[in-house]
């Protein structure tokens, strides 16, 4: 009774590696993490991947293949305070039992820098084996002092091929899984909550279990059908973590779509975003930046429909303001592409971070009073209006130590075509000096 109370993810964890699902890239036969858990080379480690990947599994294994103590902290429920007494009872049992202590910490990036600090000693004397897991970028969550003293290994999101594979792993072992009911389950079936399972092998099985309990009874077992299983995916199954990677990994994917012309692939990492829970609002203000980063003056209109569809979703918000999202990233996708105005900016940024403070050339200052004309302000300087063409063949409007400094250089596409005739034919025309008088 009392195995039947503890939820089947947590009876199923595998005891060997060779039970253990996934992750070939990292425990298939002779790859040096497998290596050193069976070749006993204990290391500390940090496991980096998305939920329900095996992270706090595989460390119970690590455990087990070098004989140690096994002690687990949360970072969501521990701090200091419970840091010292894992640590405390790890010397007590290197040094009254002679006994090595694996101390995993869950959701380690949740620690704060006081706190990671804590392990550090410890860790580098030999008083323990650290094994952090974390589902956010440790790059930007740990310390670096933390993660020079372990060795990062990456988990990637389990295949619908790896899930199923845990799933009939369950529904085979009548010890720990679910083999005793009898459960008649097919192919379809297992494919449906694999596939919906996202990667994340507890949500699987915990969807298994809920879904045998509202099995039909039949004379030879329990039959698990198609509807019993929608019955139990409803809740949100795609992973998207508002303030985590996996935001800025989609909302990057987006953006990448739409500058590399694939209006499809765009829609889909907007519908992505959407569909998890995004603000749509956040959506619009990357959109805005596309038009200006990736398509500027090859087509000016993509700016515009950028501004309009975040107006229009302000005013009628969802779902029906989302098509106007859609129909701006559909058509930005589709527009001519240039970056021209953006590296402009930023080189003629550069420029004035680094060029200090230099005076503007006084043909070019205005002269609102007769002082400032007696001092030559604007003396010199040509109404471009007043020129052929309105343009001052040959006028230097910069400092004259960046005289003829060139930042923006349109492309070959779109309204920029135009603009890199005019002023190539501009530039072609004679160069002259600001007349001094």
């Amino acid at each position: 009774m009392g195995q039947l109370l503890t939820p089947l993810a947590e009876r199923m964890r595998p005891a060997t590696l060779d039970e253990y699902a996934g992750q070939l890239h990292l425990l298939a036969v002779g790859k040096p993490l497998r290596r050193a858990i069976e070749e006993s080379r204990p290391h500390s480690m940090l496991f980096w991947g998305p939920p329900g990947t095996g992270k706090t599994t595989l460390a119970r294994l690590i455990t087990h293949y070098w004989k140690a103590e096994f002690l687990t902290l949360s970072a969501v429920l521990a701090g200091v305070k419970e840091i010292r007494a894992a640590v405390d009872v790890a010397r007590q049992n290197r040094e009254q039992f002679g006994r090595t202590t694996v101390l995993f910490v869950d959701e380690v990036h949740r620690f704060n820098k006081v706190q990671q600090d804590a392990f550090l000693p410890h860790i580098e004397d030999g008083t323990l084996l650290f094994i952090g897991a974390t589902t956010e970028n440790p790059s930007f969550e740990l310390n670096n002092a933390l993660l020079s003293r372990v060795r990062t290994y990456v988990l990637r999101s389990l295949t619908p091929a790896d899930i199923k594979q845990v799933l009939q792993r369950a529904l085979q072992d009548a010890d720990k899984g679910l083999g005793g009911l009898q459960v008649q389950v097919s192919e379809v079936v297992l494919d449906a909550l694999a596939s919906a399972a996202d990667g994340d092998a507890r949500r699987a099985l915990n969807w298994l279990e809920q879904a045998a309990d509202l099995a039909e009874e039949t004379p030879t077992g329990l039959q698990l059908t198609e509807s019993t299983v929608k019955e139990v995916l409803t809740e949100n199954v795609r992973r998207f973590d508002k303030g985590g990677d996996l935001f800025y990994e989609q909302i990057s994917a987006l953006h990448k779509s739409v500058r590399g012309t694939d209006p499809d692939a765009a829609l889909y990492w907007l519908c992505r975003m959407l569909d998890g829970g995004c603000d749509p609002l956040y959506i619009t203000r990357r959109v805005v930046r596309m038009a200006t980063e990736d398509i500027g003056n090859a087509d000016p209109r993509g700016l515009q429909l950028a501004l309009n569809a975040w107006d229009t979703y302000e005013r009628l918000g969802s779902p029906e303001g989302e098509l106007a999202i859609a129909q701006a990233v559909v058509y930005l996708a589709c527009a001519p592409k240039s970056n021209a105005v953006y590296t402009a900016y930023k080189l003629a940024k550069a420029d004035a971070q680094q060029s200090g403070s230099l005076d503007v050339p006084m043909h070019l200052r205005n002269a609102p009073t007769k002082l400032m004309k007696a001092l030559d302000y604007g003396k010199g300087y040509r109404y471009a209006h007043d020129e052929k063409g309105a343009y001052a063949v040959g006028e230097n409007y910069f400092p004259e130590e960046l005289r003829g400094r060139r930042y923006y250089e349109p492309v070959a596409r779109g309204l920029e075509i135009k603009i890199r005739d005019k002023l190539n034919e501009l530039r072609k025309a004679p160069r002259q000096k600001t007349s001094p008088d």
